[in-house]
């Protein structure tokens, strides 16, 4: 097969054949129909971020495909089953705390870079091998569109973080790096889950723009102005009552002053959860105050990807149309195109914007 390889940090990625993958007992070889492409992915393969990957190593963050063989322990998936695959690879002999691995990305300790030497490669390629449990079925309706379908791997972090902070129906949410990539969806997310308000803080106008053209007045920008306390003030305002919940899905890039101030928004007994990279690449750590979190009850809590579960609950959102893909500008690229479409994805980062690999399938025009 084809695939495109990261063959050391800093070097452009090197299309070319590779052995095709076998699957053992508990796994699964999926042929790759559509695979996101992170705007971060050039700071991956760059080295600026200091992933753990061992190159040579296929990347890639998940993806849309057809199933070509399945194990003997396979008693429902069949081949030529329509299905995603989610790169979030758990251990399976410690069910309380399961090592993790992000398949063909990034992992978490010893034992996820053990687990990660099994299943080194990801999506950036014809074929990928994937554990069983990592195979969701898709509606039919994804296969008239597979690349649209790969925002399931930034729609499903996003969506993971909401669970965690037991987002209810009705809920004012403030999403902190609300116009970024990632933090777009978790503000289309919680709209589907039927949050009453969510207030949405950011730098970038444009981008709030955006989001309140397209979701209307259930979401409330606030341009953020660098002043801690006026963007307090600000953020509590839009509110308009109570904020129940907080989520930061901030870049390593930015400030921990940024989500100290908005955590700081929610109510008493209100809950906080973590997902964004600040402190990742240095810098100033997160302060919160010992005080206020005591005494108001406040829930902080952190959220690396999300559970197994997710991944049905979001392509039930996405089937049933509550979560519209409609929207989204996706600009797909073959695979011989790979570090095109790296830097596409860095240029564009913006609420809504998808980049995404396309290893055996016909290339889409752009603006589609």
């Amino acid at each position: 097969m084809r695939a495109a390889v990261l063959t050391r940090f800093g070097a452009p990625l090197s299309v070319r054949e590779v052995p095709d993958p076998e699957a053992g007992g508990g796994e699964v070889v999926v042929e790759v129909l559509a695979a996101c492409v992170p705007p971060y992915a050039g700071e991956v393969f760059g080295g600026e971020r200091n992933y753990p990957l061992v190159p040579p190593v296929v990347p890639g963050v998940g993806g849309v495909g057809r199933i070509v063989h399945v194990g003997p322990d396979a008693t429902r998936l069949r081949a030529g089953d329509l299905v995603w695959c989610d790169c979030t690879v758990r251990s399976r002999d410690d069910a309380l705390a399961p090592d993790i691995t992000l398949q063909g990305w990034s992992s978490r300790g010893e034992g996820g870079a053990r687990l990660a030497r099994y299943l080194h490669d990801g999506s950036f390629a014809e074929l990928m091998r994937v554990p069983t449990e990592n195979v969701f079925p898709l509606p039919a309706a994804a296969g008239e569109d597979p690349a649209r379908w790969a925002a399931l791997s930034v729609h499903t972090i996003a969506y993971g973080g909401l669970l965690a902070g037991g987002l209810a129906a009705g809920e004012t949410l403030l999403v902190s790096g609300a116009t970024g990539n990632l933090g777009s969806s978790a503000v289309a997310i919680a709209l589907a889950m039927g949050a009453g308000r969510v207030v949405a803080p950011g730098r970038n106008r444009a981008a709030l723009g955006l989001l309140a053209d397209r979701f209307g007045p259930r979401v409330c920008p606030v341009p953020l102005t660098g002043d801690e306390t006026v963007d307090r003030t600000a953020m509590s305002a839009a509110g308009g009552g109570p904020v129940d919940m907080v989520m930061d899905l901030l870049p390593p890039g930015a400030p921990s002053s940024v989500v100290r101030v908005a955590a700081m928004t929610v109510r008493e007994y209100g809950r906080v959860v973590l997902m964004g990279g600040v402190g990742m690449l240095g810098g100033e750590d997160l302060a919160l105050p010992y005080p206020w979190i005591m005494r108001n009850s406040v829930t902080v809590r952190g959220q690396w990807m999300y559970p197994r579960t997710a991944n049905v609950g979001i392509i039930r959102l996405l089937a049933s149309g509550a979560l519209d893909l409609a929207p989204e500008r996706v600009r797909t690229f073959g695979l011989d195109a790979v570090n095109d479409a790296v830097a596409y994805a860095a240029s564009h980062s913006g609420p809504f914007d998808r980049t995404v690999l396309v290893p055996v399938a016909t290339v889409r025009p752009p603006g589609r």
